[in-house]
Formats: structure tokens, sequence, C-alpha cells
């Protein structure tokens, strides 16, 4: 391996972890220390004069934690890497179209950065990623 491809390597291997703790920790706060039904009952009201209320809201936040915290944890290993993107991505689109809905000119400081780590490693090739779990199988 050259130097340009080690750093590379290195840079990727820093961009996924990053957003891997990223979408982990966010994830394990909603479940473990704030607890889903409260992030429920945070959006029930904003959500109410919506499609999205009731049963709908409250699968879509489970589902998006639970993706997020396993997600997080799969990029953190390198797992699967672009199937664990393109769910992340899907899930990012989701949390926008929501959040939209409850204030077209929502604060993104938590968004944002998940999103930039997302893109950046979606559009390195996956041979790029040289220090993932599946090289060594």
């Amino acid at each position: 391996m050259t130097e340009i491809e080690l750093n590379r390597a290195i840079a990727l291997l820093i961009i996924r972890v990053v957003a891997g703790i990223l979408f982990f920790f966010q994830a394990y706060d909603k479940i473990f220390k704030l607890g889903i039904k409260n992030v429920i009952y945070t959006f029930r009201q904003s959500l109410s004069e919506t499609f999205l209320k009731g049963g709908l809201l409250s699968s879509v936040v489970y589902i998006s934690s639970y993706l997020e915290m396993i997600g997080g944890a799969m990029l953190i290993t390198g797992f699967c890497r672009d199937q664990v993107l393109y769910i992340l991505g899907a899930d990012l689109l989701a949390v926008a179209f929501i959040f939209s809905m409850i204030k077209p000119m929502w604060d993104m400081q938590f968004y944002f950065p998940r999103l930039v780590l997302i893109i950046a490693l979606l559009l390195c090739p996956p041979e790029w990623d040289s220090f993932t779990i599946m090289r060594f199988f």
C-alpha cells in the first residue's frame, strides 16, 4: 500500500467511525437515556395534525432509533458498509421530511454533520475503505 493509499484509507476510516459514533450514540441516547416513549411524546403534539400520529409515529421512532444504533455500530466496524450507508441515508431523508413537517426552518446542528459524512462515504469507492471487518472475510 502506497503512502497515498494509506492516507486515503485512514481518512475513510476516520470519517466512517465518526459517522458511526454519531449515529450510534444519538440512538443510544434516544433508546436508553431519554426513552423512546419520551421521544414519541415530544413529537406527538407537533405531528398531531399530520398523517404521522399514533401508531405510525411510534413505529417510525422505534424503527429509526434502532436502525441508527445498529447502523452506527455496523459503520464503526465497516460491516456491510454500502448497504448501511443506503439505509442511514434513507433514514436521514425521512428525518428531514418529518422535521420539515414540524417546522420548515428547523435546526440542523445535529443533522447536517451526519448528512455530510454519509454523503462523503457514499462518494468514495468501497475499495478505498481498507480498514473494515469485511476485509477479513
